[in-house]
């Protein structure tokens, strides 16, 4: 059934003032189209535009109020006439895929529409939910219907007038009956636009101005353009962001399944449109909150309602407001309001010559008593009327631009006396920050991690910071201000101009300089912060999507010395199979070995990880012996360094206790550590991530920010990898798009109550999981059916009979059949895919294209006719046949050609398995070594070369032309986890440091 909605088309630039504009030259047929479809409001509409037609008992009948009238009479008639004609057409002409606007919404659900006729609407955007699901139409198994709609109406669709479609009253019934009941579904093609060559990757796609909070934003600057700015992206891209974060779109879900909207952008672009967005937000509500703070206490005016408008920064709205706030100290331009001196400062300004200052000298009033005092509260209104102009603001800030600005930081008055102490708590944390204890960099250079650095040296009073600005720019600005921006419009005597003068400089010096030193530092301050945490997003991503050790048991140690070392083996499936404490740094090393070689040999295990915490390098050298004399034998055993952070905050978690109640909190972290490497992301994920270890500053930057960030990237790898929805542990589950704590609880409880879930349409029967969380998780659920066949031993393959049927006995009824036959949940191959629910029906019909069947998702034979035939015919033409973005059509290919439990990590790096290490003082410099990226940070990158110390890659030794081609627009472009080559550049054994050079990244 097709549903009566007013869709408004717009064109393609979406100017509301061209749309207002375009309606008003010809209201009656927006009337008619109001009676159409709204009479309530039509009626509304109609008593303020044609008043003359409906206020006869209020106003006298005149000549022209009964021409009105009969006008209006006949307009409605013909409005009927011509909706009883369009009723008439629809009954009597054959049906035919829809020309108007409402193609648009159908032509990815209808395959007979013609992809060139849905080439010539798609400039008209429909007002419709990015993300939702096309409705169906048509009962399973009867013919689509579609219906067609007059020239006359088609013509107003076309110039953007106000639409309605009629009712099809070919529709039967059922057909009703069922669209009613199936409000909610992803069986048809998702409403996406299809690109065309106009653009690099391909024409925008814009939608209508929708009424959401943006249009609430009431600010003196677009919002979309505002964005495309700071972020450096297209403004239909910003838009369509914008657009798609409105309607509760993940940034998983985004990236994954609307890429030909966003331009084909990465989520950490994506991430940084959001986290921009959300400032310009939170500036627009605090700014119209000033404004309703001022307007209370009776000191709004225009000129200051205006300049908080323009605000685009806290910086500048704490310029612009911090005069007014309460418990702040009264300003002189404030005073000198008060005392009336505002009407002499705008005359010198417009009218010079006939401005008399001693006419305001009032000699019982303070600050008014003398010429001198009168001349000073001009000087200082002027003063701030030009600190608070926009013309000027930018003005100086363009010649900044142009010239050397430097931030210059030394040592603290209160640090030079410590200095002279012989404290050495004190003078360890002075030693730290003698690089900056005399540092100067231009601001347009100067490093990240540097900015960091100097603002904790300052935080803890050990340095103080200022910003240079040479004195060139102070003289230009003078001279602009008094010859150009402020020159006074008539002839001014000297003592004016000389006031003029004065309060320029004075501007400048009290008012102008320190907002530009508060500016550049929080821009610095700011950048540093979200490259800081971009770092801790990449870091943290590398390690995540670490590519885990499958199929092995796993001995995982936490090294120790006093308390000896905990052993932890677990299964491949994870399980808990033995837990131990041994002392392998004690007497009796050799009782100790024999017993873990017991253990080994007992459950089959070769693989042995190590935490990286005390005692690692001692435990690794043990083991390396016992190695080296093949005392193992015939296992050929193998260890590894893992990083323990934040194993032993997780063993007294909550979680850990749920999850291991009757085990020591001591031999929790051994099991930690060996799951980390078994399942790096499963494990991790129950740590909070600034206790993982990675990244640098972490507590000098925005703690919500960072809290922020590093959820989405945990959100995003959770998401890409997907989780088996019948073995996924409850803390896993909160992480996948569009779930929460709650949901994934809720979901818990359904799978012990009802048993596995046998599709992803089951998900829809959970209590929290609503039509936008289905569309947002559905595509990152899996349902693996090895691990369905052993937890549900009557699944059935799609298609086949269920266990319901079978079971039926031959007396039952067909009927009765039939109805226990459909009620039973069926398994669809495609659940176990990273393919959208909302695709299944363009996947279906690109089967039957190809010749494949459901059954042999996953095996060579399907990935051999997709090949065949996307070779054939081109996956672009394929995507015009399908009516289907080239993106969706590429990730139905991959899901149906991926093997049966692909994993996305089996791509990235691996842990380094070794069977002995070396020392540091073997190392030369100049000897070329392979290591594994610990840790990265904004002046370089620490690889484990496996001497026990980190060496360090420095920035400057990290190019372009050492680098594989898809890392080089990254920043710093090295990650947790990624193997190297380098040689040794310097070894500083005394102070435990290692200078290294990258060659080169492998594979």
């Amino acid at each position: 059934m097709i549903r009566r909605t007013r869709v408004t088309t717009c064109k393609p630039q979406y100017c509301e003032d061209d749309d207002e504009s375009m309606l008003d030259e010809n209201p009656e047929d927006e009337f008619e189209d109001e009676d159409e479809w709204k009479p309530q409001e039509k009626k509304t509409k109609v008593s303020k535009n044609i008043s003359a037609s409906r206020q006869k008992t209020r106003a006298p009948k005149t000549e022209k109020a009964k021409v009105q009238r009969k006008t209006a009479v006949r307009r409605k008639k013909a409005a009927k006439g011509e909706e009883t004609s369009v009723t008439q057409a629809l009954e009597n002409e054959p049906v035919e895929p829809l020309k108007n606007v409402k193609e648009e919404r159908l032509s990815f659900a209808l395959p007979n529409v013609e992809h060139s006729e849905r080439e010539q609407v798609s400039d008209a955007p429909v007002k419709e939910e990015i993300g939702s699901p096309a409705k169906k139409i048509s009962t399973p198994g009867k013919k689509r219907v579609t219906s067609k709609v007059s020239a006359k109406h088609e013509q107003k669709s076309a110039v953007g007038f106000s639409t309605e479609e009629p009712c099809c009253s070919s529709l039967s019934s059922a057909a009703k009956k069922e669209e009613q009941e199936e409000d909610f579904n992803f069986h048809e093609s998702p409403l996406k636009k299809m690109k065309t060559s106009k653009c690099p990757e391909g024409k925008p796609v814009k939608f209508c101005k929708s009424r959401d909070k943006d249009n609430d934003l009431k600010m003196n600057w677009d919002l979309i353009q505002v964005l495309s700015e700071k972020t450096a992206v297209d403004p239909w891209v910003c838009g369509n962001v914008v657009t798609l974060f409105n309607e509760d779109n993940t940034i998983p879900f985004i990236v994954r399944y609307r890429k030909e909207l966003i331009n084909y952008m990465d989520a950490d672009a994506v991430r940084d449109i959001q986290m921009h967005l959300e400032e310009l937000r939170t500036i627009a509500k605090k700014v119209h909150t000033v404004i309703q703070t001022l307007k209370k206490e009776g000191v709004l005016t225009t000129d200051l309602q205006n300049s908080l408008l323009n605000c685009r920064t806290p910086d500048e709205l704490d310029h612009v407001y911090a005069p007014y706030k309460k418990g702040s100290k009264q300003t002189k331009a404030r005073r000198a309001r008060e005392l009336g001196l505002e009407p002499a400062a705008l005359a010198l300004l417009e009218n010079p010559q006939d401005l008399n200052l001693h006419s305001y000298i009032k000699p019982d009033t303070p600050g008014c008593a003398a010429l001198a005092e009168v001349e000073a509260g001009v000087q200082q209104i002027l003063a701030d009327i030009i600190a608070k102009d926009k013309d000027t603001i930018n003005y100086i800030k363009g010649l900044c631009e142009m010239n050397y600005i430097t931030i210059h930081s030394v040592l603290s008055k209160a640090a030079l006396k410590e200095q002279k102490d012989e404290n050495t708590t004190k003078q360890r944390d002075l030693d730290k920050f003698q690089l900056y204890a005399d540092f100067k960099a231009s601001i347009k250079t100067v490093q990240h991690h540097q900015i960091l650095a100097i603002n904790r040296g300052e935080n803890l009073k050990i340095l103080t910071v200022k910003v240079n600005i040479p004195d060139r720019v102070k003289n230009e600005f003078c001279r602009w201000c008094v010859n150009v921006r402020w020159r006074p419009k008539g002839y001014a005597r000297e003592e004016l101009f000389k006031i003029l003068k004065d309060a320029v400089e004075d501007s400048y010096k009290r008012l102008i300089y320190p907002l530009l030193c508060r500016t550049y530092r929080s821009n610095l301050t700011s950048s540093a912060e979200k490259e800081s945490i971009a770092m801790f997003v990449r870091n943290l991503r590398q390690l995540l999507l670490t590519s885990p050790v499958r199929g092995r048991c796993i001995m995982g140690v936490d090294p120790g010395y006093k308390h000896g070392c905990k052993l932890a083996i677990i299964s491949p499936t994870s399980q808990i199979l033995h837990t131990d404490v041994v002392y392998l740094h004690k007497q009796g090393k050799d009782r100790e070995a024999e017993k873990i070689r017991h253990l080994l040999k007992l459950h089959n295990c070769y693989t042995v990880v190590i935490g990286n915490g005390s005692a690692c390098r001692e435990t690794e050298a043990f083991f390396a012996e016992l190695i080296a004399n093949q005392y193992f034998r015939p296992l050929d055993v193998v260890f590894c360094i893992t990083n323990e952070a934040g194993a032993s905050i997780y063993s007294v978690s909550p979680e850990a206790t749920k999850e291991m109640p009757d085990l020591d909190p001591n031999l929790r972290s051994a099991v930690s550590i060996a799951r980390r490497v078994q399942d790096p992301l499963a494990e991790l994920v129950k740590i909070d991530p600034k206790h993982i270890g990675i990244g640098t500053y972490q507590h000098d930057v925005s703690q919500a920010l960072l809290k922020a960030a590093l959820a989405s990237v945990v959100e995003e790898c959770v998401s890409f990898v997907g989780v088996d929805i019948n073995i996924c542990s409850e803390t896993l589950m909160r992480h996948v798009a569009g779930l929460n704590a709650g949901r994934a609880k809720n979901i818990i409880e359904w799978r012990e109550k009802n048993g596995p879930f046998i599709n992803r349409e089951q998900l829809k029967k959970v209590k929290g999981v609503g039509p936008t969380s289905f569309q947002q998780c559905a595509g990152f659920i899996r349902i693996n059916p090895e691990n369905l066949r052993n937890t549900c031993s009557g699944s059935q393959p799609y298609g086949e009979a269920t266990s319901t049927e079978e079971s039926t006995s031959k007396a039952s009824s067909k009927k009765s059949k039939a109805a226990a036959s459909s009620s039973a949940p069926q398994f669809n191959p495609l659940d176990q895919t990273c393919i959208h629910p909302e695709s299944y029906d363009t996947t279906v019909r690109f089967l039957l294209q190809i010749g494949g069947k459901l059954e042999d998702i996953g095996k060579p034979e399907m990935k051999f006719q997709v090949d065949c035939a996307i070779q054939q015919q081109g996956l672009e033409q394929f995507a015009q046949v399908l009516n289907t973005p080239t993106p969706t059509l590429q990730i139905i290919i991959d899901g149906l050609t991926q093997p049966q439990g692909f994993d996305i990590r089996q791509d990235f790096e691996k842990p380094v398995f070794k069977r002995g290490i070396v020392s540091m003082d073997d190392l030369t410099v100049g000897a070329v070594l392979t290591g594994r990226v610990e840790n990265t940070a904004l002046f370089g990158a620490f690889v484990d070369i496996g001497v026990g110390t980190s060496g360090l890659i420095h920035k400057k030794y990290i190019t372009e032309a050492k680098l594989p081609q898809d890392k080089r627009r990254r920043s710093l472009a090295l990650g947790p986890g990624e193997r190297v080559e380098v040689r040794v550049l310097s070894v500083d054994p005394g102070r435990g440091r290692i200078g290294l050079d990258l060659l080169r990244v492998l594979k």
